[in-house]
């Protein structure tokens, strides 16, 4: 992004602090000529080895104006081996930095470079030490009227504080440490006034489960109880809420950190170790006053509600918006999450805005960003660089296609408060860094501009408090004032203002590694499939459509960022409790059953363990030889199951067998759509004895056998008897006998039974030891009589 500032004339003033400045520069030269020449044996110090640290406890006021005193306190600390005599505390004002950048190189130096530094105020406004102890820490105030620093122009000094002394190793005065930090001066209100948005985050980690506790109440399950900590008095979320009430900011809220407070609210437990079981949490009083006061500080300030759990909307872009339902997830992220807080917080938000992790933004993410109906994006202005000759710092809104605006937080301002705020002196240096960046940005141009400011998603207590400070200040200030996220996003842009979005390559490689991974969503698609299947069979859908539902958006949550772990935890923590419960209807396993007879009835029993009722169910009872076993009239039969809640239900099914001996069956259960739910259970079905029916079946097959066989015999005596007469009376030539034995054979061929053998009964075949004796006379080898009729 550009860098200027303003050139105005020169007053009468900046005159003398010009002169100043050179009067500085005339008397530094010699004494840097004099440091040149010490001797060999004195000790010269290194870049960042000055023996004292100074540190910087507190600058009130952080922006002075005419009239006011100056109070800089702090410690100093002898971290020499020598003890350090004749030491005095100065101030030193330095020179006027017109560009941002160039406050970011005073912030950067450490130690003590005569001229660059300023010349000390001097006077009664030091404090002396006769003696500073290696080790100790001696603490010090400096109070000074803003006079006598002599400001000049309108901008922002480097303000020094240096700790000069002598060394029995260095016996004459010199720094031996120095601080720096900035003192913003408008003491005059600015002829145009900078409009600051800052966005408070109300944020946190996923603390729920998918797991609630049983019966009819369904007390929710937490994680931990660490958000009881957040919310408790001095926590992070609690200071995020007592700061923040006082404060002009925009509100930005996930509505599940709302839901999970007011869950607590209303008594919850703590997950086992295990992850299994739970204890009673102990943070249900203080979840009411949170909430409540939560209310009392948002009433008549803008609130943007985010998607229901903050969804990872850099991680969707990339890695999850193929896999199927990831986007219906978001889409039902953001469709909860207004109902959520207007129901407990009783104010309607706007869900108009994308918030991507730290502003990042590539055309993808913004596809998906404004997907699911917001229409600005809240980017940053290290990802949307400025390209053009712009000598300011734009105003925040731009449009960047597609009826969509780019709101650009200011990566300098939004950054300030990311390191570590626990010393008072790291607060105060940011506090002061933070007010000059501001003022110089507005002093870059006499045109009205907005700034967005966008912290991280989840301040530590003490950045919180930091950051309190910080805007109190600029507040009071003369060159800025606050306004809403709305309004700035409604704020005409600059027209040489970048409005190009960057590709996707150019997306951090440090913010890629982090995100969430195609296997999670792919896990969290078969889990959508899961509970999809089991809703089916539910009289009261919402028992498990919400914790399990909520659960899902949680899993695509920003906050998993850096946590792959604890993320890939979770998502099997929801999955594996919903196979649980998925498990509580079943079929009860059955041992081998046994029917005594062709046709029995089998039952199958199917339990529900859960508290409400189950149906849309069907149960399939299959036979895997039909041929010797059959259910009801085919391989298989089905009946709808209904079952009541804490029941079991035993279903009969209809079999015939006609055979002895084991048959596999086989029983599952079935959704009414066709989808198999849950595991079969599969038992072999014996069969022992026969009943009267096959009986009768068998008896008159073999009494058909016997008739056949008796037909057979008495067919033969005839043909024999008749053979035995014919060879009597025999007359005719060979051809008539050769006729009337054809004829006699082929009427036989009619009486006997179809199939059976000719050989059996040929009129020629040998008498077999069996056989009957013939009651005719034996057969005559002789020709028969001519016309002989043979009768039947």
């Amino acid at each position: 992004m550009a860098e200027a500032a303003d050139f105005p004339g020169l007053t009468p003033s900046l005159a003398r602090r010009w002169f100043r400045r050179a009067g500085v520069l005339l008397t530094g030269a010699p004494l840097l000529a004099g440091l040149l020449q010490l001797p060999t044996g004195q000790p010269a110090y290194a870049a960042g080895s000055d023996p004292v640290v100074v540190s910087i406890d507190s600058l009130t006021p952080s922006a002075p104006t005419d009239g006011d005193t100056v109070t800089v306190s702090g410690t100093v600390t002898n971290k020499g081996k020598r003890a350090v005599t004749d030491a005095h505390v100065d101030l030193r004002v330095g020179q006027l930095l017109t560009t941002r950048s160039g406050i970011d190189d005073v912030a950067a130096r450490t130690d003590y470079v005569s001229g660059a530094d300023g010349t000390e105020v001097g006077g009664k406004y030091v404090e002396k030490f006769s003696k500073l102890t290696p080790g100790v820490a001696q603490p010090f105030t400096i109070s000074v009227p803003v006079d006598k620093l002599d400001l000049g122009q309108d901008g922002v000094y480097e303000l020094g504080v240096s700790l000069s002394g002598e060394t029995s190793a260095a016996p004459y005065e010199q720094v031996l440490g120095i601080k720096r930090t900035f003192l913003p001066w408008q003491p005059e209100e600015a002829d145009t006034r900078t409009r600051t948005t800052y966005l408070w985050p109300l944020i946190s980690t996923v603390h729920m489960t998918a797991e609630t506790g049983p019966g009819e109440q369904q007390t929710p399950v937490f994680l931990n109880d660490d958000l009881a900590a957040e919310i408790s008095p001095g926590g992070r979320l609690e200071q995020m809420l007592s700061l923040g009430k006082e404060l002009d900011v925009t509100w930005v809220i996930d509505p599940d950190l709302l839901a999970s407070v007011d869950a607590m609210a209303g008594g919850y437990g703590i997950q086992g170790a295990d992850g299994t079981g739970s204890t009673p949490g102990t943070g249900q009083a203080v979840a009411k006053q949170w909430l409540n006061q939560l209310q009392d500080a948002v009433e008549g300030k803008e609130v943007v509600a985010l998607p229901f759990g903050d969804p990872d909307l850099a991680s969707i872009a990339h890695n999850g918006k193929n896999v199927t339902g990831t986007l219906s997830h978001l889409k039902s992220a953001t469709d909860v999450a207004v109902g959520t807080v207007e129901t407990i917080l009783h104010i309607t938000p706007s869900t108009d805005f994308a918030w991507p992790v730290n502003g990042a933004v590539d055309p993808s993410i913004v596809k998906i960003a404004t997907s699911t109906g917001a229409d600005k994006v809240i980017a940053r202005s290290d990802s949307l660089k400025e390209t053009g000759d712009l000598p300011y710092t734009p105003s925040a809104a731009r449009p960047i296609g597609g009826g969509t605006t780019a709101v650009v937080a200011d990566t300098r301002l939004s950054a300030a408060f990311q390191g570590d705020m626990t010393s008072a002196g790291s607060a105060t240096l940011a506090v002061q860094k933070f007010l000059a960046t501001s003022l110089t940005t507005t002093l870059q141009t006499d045109k009205q501009r907005t700034i967005v400011v966008a912290p991280q998603r989840m301040p530590t207590a003490s950045q919180a408090q930091t950051m309190e400070k910080a805007i109190t200040a600029l507040q009071d200030s003369n060159w800025s004032q606050p306004q809403e996220l709305t309004a700035t996003a409604d704020t005409k842009p600059d027209p040489g203002a970048t409005t190009k979005v960057p590709s996707v390559s150019s997306y951090p490689a440090t913010l890629r590694k982090q995100q969430l991974p195609r296997s999670a969503f792919a896990q969290i698609a078969t889990t959508q499939d899961k509970l999809d299947n089991f809703k089916i069979i539910l009289t009261d859908e919402t028992r498990v459509e919400t914790p399990f539902g909520r659960a899902i958006n949680r899993e695509m949550a920003t906050s998993w960022r850096g946590r792959s772990r604890e993320a890939d935890s979770f998502r099997r923590g929801v999955e594996r409790h919903l196979d649980e419960l998925t498990d509580q209807v079943r079929l009860i396993k059955k041992s081998e059953t046994k029917l005594s007879g062709g046709s029995a009835t089998i039952p199958v029993t199917v339990q529900n363990n859960l508290v409400q009722p189950v149906d849309n169910l069907v149960l399939r009872v299959t036979s895997t030889n039909p041929t010797r076993l059959k259910i009801g009239d085919d391989d298989y039969q089905e009946q709808d199951i209904a079952v009541s809640g804490g029941h079991s239900q035993s279903v009969k099914f209809t079999t015939s067998s006609n055979a002895n001996g084991p048959i596999t069956v086989i029983a599952q259960l079935y959704t009414k759509d066709g989808q198999k739910y849950g595991p079969a259970v599969a038992f072999d079905v014996r069969v022992t004895e026969f009943t009267a029916m096959a009986m009768l079946v068998i008896g008159g097959g073999f009494l058909l056998l016997v008739l056949a066989g008796l037909r057979m015999y008495t067919q033969r005596k005839r043909a024999a008897a008749r053979r035995a007469q014919e060879s009597g009376n025999g007359h005719g030539d060979e051809s008539t006998d050769e006729n009337a034995g054809a004829d006699e054979n082929h009427e036989d061929d009619e009486s006997r039974p179809q199939g059976e053998s000719d050989a059996a009964v040929g009129a020629d075949a040998p008498e077999q030891p069996s056989d009957p004796t013939p009651n005719t006379a034996p057969e005559s080898a002789g020709p028969s009589g001519t016309g002989e009729r043979v009768d039947r």
